[in-house]
């Protein structure tokens, strides 16, 4: 007799119990297949569009950008004609250089284009440059920012009639968007001191230590309260 043992044969309800195992594993994987489809039509759906949203980026950074410049220029040519008196318009050129957006700023008078630098003999470039500052100001966070504004000498190339006129802007300014104004100037402090709260007269000694004089003083409103 052999030893030889035969395999033994599963029963019908084992096969079928096998069967439905494998037909739902089947279905799983078919279901998962299907899944796997629709995110990657998803996915290149996306990828489509990404032109198309880039394109729109670009065009809204583009416009902002436009914008934004548009208010530069407003500010610094009412500023330039308050202080100069001059039909002087202030116009910006947008580029790009290296990745990155790049303002040039020239004027133009009459229709003719000046350089900024030379304008005047450099009273412009007095003016717009402290538009420049005031405008940064403005603009940054109140909670991350202090509202203080230095200007050293800005009226170096002013004649000494027009500084009022700057000096009344600042001022304006000032008390309009609130803040602080330190403003250093060689001029007469007579001329000034209509437009500030306090005068500091600063000339140095025999040793050439600088000795500080207080020359004028209009109390503030809170000064007045205290």
């Amino acid at each position: 007799m052999s030893d030889f043992a035969h395999p033994a044969i599963p029963s019908v309800e084992k096969a079928k119990q096998d069967s439905g195992i494998l037909s739902r594993l089947l279905e799983d994987e078919k279901k998962e297949l299907k899944r796997a489809e629709r995110n990657k039509k998803k996915e290149e759906d996306w990828l489509n569009l990404y032109p198309q949203v880039e394109q729109a980026m670009e065009k809204l950074s583009q416009k902002l950008l436009q914008e934004t410049v548009g208010q530069v220029e407003e500010l610094m040519t009412k500023m330039a004609q308050a202080v100069l008196d001059q039909p002087i318009v202030v116009k910006a050129t947008v580029s790009e250089k290296s990745g990155a957006a790049n303002v040039d700023f020239h004027i133009e008078r009459s229709g003719e284009v000046e350089d900024i630098l030379r304008g005047q003999g450099g009273s412009v470039a007095n003016v717009l440059s402290v538009a420049l500052r005031i405008y940064a100001l403005q603009i940054q966070p109140r909670n991350e920012h202090l509202t203080f504004l230095v200007l050293d000498e800005q009226d170096c190339w002013l004649r000494p009639e027009l500084v009022p006129r700057l000096l009344e802007v600042v001022q304006e300014a000032a008390r309009d968007l609130g803040f602080q104004v330190l403003y250093i100037s060689h001029h007469d402090a007579a001329m000034l001191e209509r437009y500030v709260d306090k005068t500091y007269l600063l000339k140095a000694d025999a040793n050439g230590v600088a000795q500080v004089n207080e020359k004028h003083f209009t109390p503030s409103e809170e000064d007045r309260d205290d």
